[in-house]
């Protein structure tokens, strides 16, 4: 078919469906969604609408992005505005069923946000919503707006539009739009687009292949995950113009077995392709030739390093190796080969589709475009974000991201995943982008934003997360292999109470080899929180050495729990629920926490009534209380 008709055909399929003047209803049903009841949603939905005999079209669509309140469905009916409703269970679906659809009431009062042409009385449109305003969706411009299983979808808001204009492009002209564009690998490298396409295009040697990285593995970190169960044919159609521009004949999809929604949504969407004559040969009647594998990924964080997951491809063990020659001259198969992460695929399809001069007009001067990042950690509005590159991190935190749960102070935010750094308060008006958050000693990554509050020890979560890269480290080379081992240690004896005075600086030196000495980017970055946490909160550090202290009353070797004998009322709740019998009393007795026995689990904080208040967590000091049990009312 030519791409004429293949858009004739998804249209027509389109206004049959808004001709038919049936209601249309959309469950946000990617991983998030399911996780939040999304499936028990929708079987209510589908109850409901068969006990009626109400006759509507029931659609799972992709991850809107607002995780924190998912489920979200959407209801559209004929010359209405299409309403949002979020947080919604299976009383509230009955609900929306009986009010909306059989008694044309729209429960505006349930109503999260509103598109289209038309208004409901107190209910704003959804992207007027503080959440959304801030925000730029270019790779996410479908998710949650289409069904991914159905490539029409896709089609009628101009997909495969790029493709098709690429094709009228040489494959010179394609890659000078992509440069035109300013678009950087958003797989965390942040190499140019264009011009790694161009190092893969003059490369001599055939066949040429092209791999979509989707080893995500980054804790916290969702964003490929989210673009493939909700929007897969705008990666899918980006593979295609990098095809035609670099000269590729052969594609793999290198996707965690973890995703099995993303896999299977690819899946549908590969064989649809095929049936448009999308894949195989002569695409849309020109020379370009195409077939896309997917590969399924064993879960080694490493292999999202782009050498150690070719290596998986051809069926070694996922271990880097030294570069040059890099893919371009040499990778798959010793072939010439380009590796762009997910969400880079995702932005291609719209540059193709709106030109380089219209996604430069987004970002910086050395950033261009938008970023997606997984904002996740003590926030309030958590879920999926895509903002324009340079937008202050205080707007993504406060504005965004709705501020710091319960009103707390805000202490540091994590970027770019295990590999990122720690940024401090004083950095909350910093811009996020490459140069800037790379001077700061942090990195973009491939987008996890993980924000801490006052209740978190910067020290744990540097143990934290390098204890995750040390476990992930291949052991290929020495400095990754023995020196995240050591900086892992002392860490742990830092946050057990027996750091010693020299192990800052020595941290320092450490990290610094590591980053200096390893052979890929997963040692090479590995350091990063350490050394920002020193960078930005050394006094905590020195707290837990020189004092014993754990400001943040987090590291349980140098925590305490007491009972303040002036508060406790002997009402036994703490004793009853304490899990290894540490605390000594009974009916009119004081209660003691019996120190050699608590596991400093805090069970007796949380249950303690709070107009108690009895129990107490220190950390550096000891609380005078008596010894053992004594008579309600006496004093020591």
């Amino acid at each position: 078919m030519t791409f004429a008709e293949i858009s004739e055909r998804a249209r027509a399929e389109w206004e049959a469906a808004e001709r038919s003047g049936k209601p249309r209803i959309l469950v946000g049903a990617a991983t998030c969604g399911r996780s939040a009841g999304a499936l028990d949603v929708l079987q209510t939905i589908n109850a409901e609408l068969a006990k009626h005999s109400l006759d509507a079209t029931v659609i799972q669509v992709g991850c809107l992005g607002l995780c924190y309140i998912e489920p979200i469905v959407e209801i559209a009916k004929l010359d209405r505005p299409r309403i949002f409703y979020s947080g919604v269970d299976a009383d509230m679906a009955v609900k929306l069923i009986e009010d909306y659809l059989l008694s044309d009431n729209p429960r505006p009062d349930l109503a999260l946000g509103i598109l289209g042409d038309g208004s409901l009385d107190g209910v704003p449109q959804l992207f007027d919503l503080p959440v959304l305003q801030p925000q730029v969706r270019i790779a996410l411009r479908n998710c949650g707006f289409v069904d991914p299983e159905n490539i029409n979808h896709y089609i009628v808001r101009g997909g495969y539009s790029g493709l098709a204009r690429a094709l009228q492009m040489t494959p010179e002209q394609v890659i000078e739009e992509m440069k035109k564009s300013g678009l950087r690998g958003r797989g965390g490298a942040g190499f140019p687009t264009g011009t790694k396409w161009e190092f893969c295009r003059r490369a001599a040697g055939t066949p040429k292949y092209l791999i979509c990285n989707a080893d995500e593995g980054d804790p916290g970190a969702f964003m490929d995950r989210s673009v493939l169960e909700g929007d897969p044919h705008a990666v899918l159609e980006g593979m295609l113009i990098g095809a035609h521009a670099i000269g590729a004949s052969e594609a793999y999809i290198y996707c965690r077995a973890e995703y099995p929604l993303a896999l299977e949504r690819l899946d549908i969407a590969l064989r649809q392709m095929e049936e448009y004559g999308l894949l195989g040969d002569n695409i849309l009647g020109s020379d370009l030739s195409f077939h896309i594998k997917v590969k399924e990924g064993a879960g080694a964080f490493v292999c999202g390093e782009e050498t150690a997951l070719m290596a998986s491809i051809e069926g070694q063990r996922g271990m880097p190796r030294p570069r040059p020659p890099f893919p371009a001259q040499s990778g798959l198969w010793g072939k010439p080969t380009n590796i762009n992460n997910v969400e880079t695929w995702a932005n291609i399809s719209a540059i193709l589709q709106q030109g380089g001069d219209w996604y430069a007009g987004y970002g910086t001067e050395k950033s261009k475009g938008t970023k997606t990042f997984a904002l996740a950690g003590k926030v309030n509005n958590t879920g999926l974000i895509e903002v324009p590159m340079g937008i202050p991190l205080r707007q993504i935190i406060y504005d965004i991201g709705g501020g710091i749960v319960q009103d707390k102070a805000f202490k540091a935010v994590q970027t770019g995943g295990p590999s990122g750094g720690c940024l401090s308060p004083d950095l909350l008006d910093i811009s996020v982008d490459y140069e800037s958050l790379t001077a700061a000693g942090s990195i973009i990554g491939s987008g996890g934003m993980i924000v801490l509050d006052e209740d978190s020890c910067v020290v744990d979560v540097a143990r934290y997360f390098l204890d995750f890269t040390q476990k992930e480290s291949c052991g290929k080379c020495v400095p990754c292999r023995v020196g995240t081992k050591q900086m892992l240690d002392i860490l742990r004896r830092i946050t057990q109470g027996e750091g010693e005075p020299d192990d800052i600086d020595l941290l320092l030196r450490l990290g610094q080899t590591v980053n200096q000495g390893s052979l890929c980017a997963l040692g090479g970055t590995a350091p990063n929180p350490v050394l920002t946490t020193i960078r930005y909160f050394r006094n905590e550090y020195e707290a837990h050495i020189n004092e014993k202290r754990c400001p943040a009353l987090v590291c349980k070797d140098l925590i305490a729990f007491y009972i303040l004998p002036d508060k406790c009322k002997a009402c036994m709740i703490c004793q009853r629920n304490c899990p290894v019998d540490a605390i000594k009393g009974g009916k009119k007795l004081i209660h003691v926490v019996d120190q050699s026995e608590c596991v400093k689990c805090g069970t007796c904080l949380e249950m303690c009534p709070e107009r108690f208040s009895a129990v107490v967590k220190v950390s550096g000091e000891t609380i005078e209380v008596p010894d053992e049990p004594i008579p309600l009312g006496e004093k020591e």
